[in-house]
């Protein structure tokens, strides 16, 4: 028997996640580096999750808009990202989701790929929101650093009276203090009863924004603990930021779980999920 409560089934290109289904994980670099690297680290993480039996989405972001300096790494852009990911799309049969951060980038994005993703600071933009869900796509919500769980339902009923119900909901820790975030566990079990897969996101919720000054730190050595807390406590997929060397990563290096560690990790990810779900 389940141990917690069953969300809606979703669909998204060859992955069903949802519905007390077992765990998936959506992974990839934090931003697109070059096409070549997001080329093979996608099918690296494929090849991981593949033999584990975990089904897989990737994610990348082709503009990073809210970096902490003007001078730091941003990424391709609109235009060459969505080639790169269009790629990957193509050529590895995987699921692809990507951050929208105005309307405009809606309708181009959503040719492409099958999650849009609505970033943490912009989860209560309407406007966002309201044309995110009438694109056809899949939406994924992270919850907002400064909102409580239960204002959460606010986003879901944006969502779901602007014509969708292909909602994911990402819990990313919140802010607590100065250039830190905690993961308060209660929330996976509160936006469960909004109905939809529950995301946890367990390399930003390492994040210490601006912890470094002109850039953010992190902590990615308790990547492995809080990804298994979030599955024990319950949710239908994790969200990874994965890099085969976070030294080097021109974004969110500090918080990446690197490329080595995640077969291990997925291993202990799967004997928990399948106690939880039964």
């Amino acid at each position: 028997m389940s141990l917690i409560l069953k969300t809606r089934e979703l669909k998204i290109g060859n992955v069903a996640l949802g519905g007390g289904l077992p765990i998936a994980l959506i992974a990839g670099p934090c931003v697109i580096e070059s096409a070549q690297h997001a080329y093979d680290l996608a099918k690296s993480l494929k090849e991981i999750t593949r033999a584990h039996g975990v089904p897989f989405i990737f994610k990348a972001s082709y503009d990073k808009a809210n970096r902490s300096s003007l001078d730091s790494f941003r990424g391709p852009g609109l235009e060459e990202g969505l080639k790169v990911l269009k790629k990957i799309k193509d050529e590895l049969d995987v699921p692809i989701l990507s951050d929208v951060h105005s309307i405009e980038q809606i309708e181009p994005a959503a040719e492409v790929l099958d999650i849009l993703q609505i970033p943490a600071f912009l989860c209560r933009q309407t406007d966002l929101l309201v044309a995110a869900a009438k694109s056809g796509v899949h939406v994924n919500v992270k919850k907002g650093q400064f909102l409580a769980p239960w204002d959460m339902k606010n986003v879901v009923n944006k969502l779901e009276q602007s014509g969708t119900q292909n909602i994911l909901i990402t819990e990313r820790g919140f802010m607590f203090g100065y250039n830190n975030m905690v993961s308060d566990f209660r929330s996976l079990i509160f936006m469960r009863e909004y109905g939809y897969p529950i995301v946890y996101d367990a390399t930003h919720s390492l994040q210490l924004p601006g912890g470094q000054g002109t850039k953010s730190g992190g902590q990615s050595e308790l990547v492995p603990d809080m990804t298994r807390a979030a599955v024990a406590t319950g949710c239908d997929a994790l969200f990874m930021e994965i890099h085969p060397k976070p030294e080097e990563a021109l974004s969110d290096g500090p918080n990446m779980l690197p490329l080595d560690r995640l077969a291990g990790l997925l291993e202990q990810v799967k004997a928990i999920d399948n106690v939880i779900k039964g």
